[in-house]
């Protein structure tokens, strides 16, 4: 009992709370009770449109940007190497990757910390196209009460070409979607003209059709769903977010009681806060909550019931910001802490990420060496009485030209190289050199040598080195 009443009292004292909603109402998270989204302006929804339509349009044109004779930003499986601009990584640099991605995690983590799910509001690819695809709607049903109203009537001509042409306009953005997307693994120039020339191979017309239904379920159809049921963003956010996190909240203090009133009338006679109850903050969501109930995991910080009240107040002649981006303290007329150690850390390790992967990136070298030793034999005597050794050296021209390459070692003092010593490599070709080095047993005072293999490149401005050792007995 004791233990219980202690873990109440911690909850209450580290946690924010968060609405939960209430089971014997209607299930607002059923696939079936579709949420017809009201248009609304404002600086907030003015901000995440241009926000949208610049990352759609830097997204469609980013595969058309050239660098050198090669496209710019090219995912390249086929011959297993990655464009981005001018940085090539190779199967052997996917570190890079893996830190470009842990970039990524801690830049969430840090800006989700201090501004709450900024990202799922204003730039996350499901949040752009689901806007997108509602504006095509509102072109071809009208507006939220038109599309109401449309659904309820019975089938006709004027409705089944409204439904026609906003589906024709979800399939067209998906497929140039889907187009788009296929053109970061396969170049953009040659895709378009195979893709409609019917000369394109069936596994990128599979890949093409699959991410056109998907973009097409997930942004026409599913659409909050996602937000709510399958992104895990929306789970785990919870562990990031404390008191001052920048959240969308409404001020309670100020709005309740809520109720209608006359414009002109006076809310303190009557018992009642700002809040007029217009229900417009809940017709706006995109995820159809009630902001009004407190913090919910299903609010995508996207700003829209911000836009919606400030209307009304401005209508009623009241101080806008009754439904604000704010804070658990501020709510609370707590002192708001900025600089807390969670994001102190966050930031710390966003920073630390960045410099490693500036640093690795500016020193990919542009050639690989690899020295493997014949590990059935450390080395034999040969005819001439010589001490032996055999190794395969495995060169690797990461460069995106052909280049020739000279060969040789250091550590020992005289010497027989058995085997090529001149090369030429392709771009991307790794090439196997068996060679054998033979030294006078007189040369050798140490049963083990350290050597050092030197691959130079013949206008001497690419070189690597590799250590590896001698055996004599």
């Amino acid at each position: 009992m004791n233990a219980d009443k202690n873990q109440k009292d911690y909850s209450k004292a580290e946690r924010i709370k968060i609405h939960q909603p209430d089971p014997t109402k209607a299930d607002r998270f059923n696939p079936r009770n579709r949420i017809y989204v009201r248009a609304v302006k404002g600086l907030w929804t003015t901000l995440r449109r241009r926000l949208g339509w610049v990352a759609m349009l830097v997204f469609l044109v980013i595969p058309w940007f050239s660098w050198g004779d090669r496209q710019a930003v090219l995912f390249n499986l086929a011959e297993q190497k990655f464009h981005i601009f001018g940085l090539t990584i190779w199967p052997q640099d996917l570190t890079l990757l893996a830190a470009l991605l842990m970039i990524a995690a801690f830049g969430l983590f840090f800006v989700t910390t201090y501004l709450g799910r900024v990202w799922c509001g204003y730039t996350c690819p499901q949040t752009v196209w689901t806007f997108i695809f509602i504006w095509f709607e509102e072109k071809f049903e009208g507006t939220r009460h038109k599309r109401i109203k449309l659904d309820q009537l019975p089938w006709s001509f004027n409705k089944i070409w409204r439904k026609a042409a906003k589906h024709t306009a979800w399939l067209a953005v998906s497929l140039l979607t889907a187009t788009t997307f296929i053109s970061y693994f396969v170049p953009a120039h040659q895709i378009y003209i195979d893709l409609f020339s019917l000369n394109e191979t069936g596994l990128v017309y599979f890949w093409v059709v699959f991410f056109a239904l998907a973009t097409y379920g997930n942004a026409g159809w599913m659409r909050e769903i996602m937000c709510i049921h399958i992104c895990p963003y929306a789970r785990f956010q919870a562990v990031m977010f404390d008191k001052n996190t920048y959240i969308v909240g409404y001020d309670s203090q100020r709005g309740e009681n809520r109720g209608p009133r006359a414009r002109k009338s006076d809310p303190k006679e009557q018992g009642l806060g700002d809040c007029i109850d217009c229900d417009l903050c809940v017709q706006v969501c995109p995820t159809g909550i009630d902001i009004r109930n407190g913090l919910q995991y299903e609010c995508i910080n996207c700003g829209a019931c911000i836009d919606a009240c400030d209307n009304t107040m401005s209508h009623m002649g009241y101080a806008k910001g009754l439904i604000s981006y704010t804070t658990e303290n501020k709510l609370d007329k707590i002192k708001e802490k900025v600089l807390r150690p969670k994001l102190v850390g966050y930031g710390v390790m966003l920073s630390i990420m960045m410099l490693l992967f500036i640093y690795a990136s500016m020193t990919i070298a542009p050639m690989r060496l690899d020295v493997i030793r014949d590990r059935n034999q450390l080395y034999r005597e040969n005819n001439d009485g010589l001490i032996e050794n055999t190794f395969t050296l495995k060169v690797f021209n990461k460069t995106e030209s052909t280049h020739e390459y000279d060969m040789n070692v250091e550590g020992l003092s005289d010497y027989q190289w058995i085997g090529p010593k001149h090369v030429t490599l392709m771009s991307g070709e790794v090439l196997s050199v068996p060679i054998s080095l033979a030294v006078d047993p007189v040369e050798l005072t140490k049963s083990v040598t350290n050597i050092t293999f030197h691959v130079i490149s013949v206008d001497r401005k690419v070189e690597v080195t590799q250590e590896s050792r001698f055996f004599s007995h």
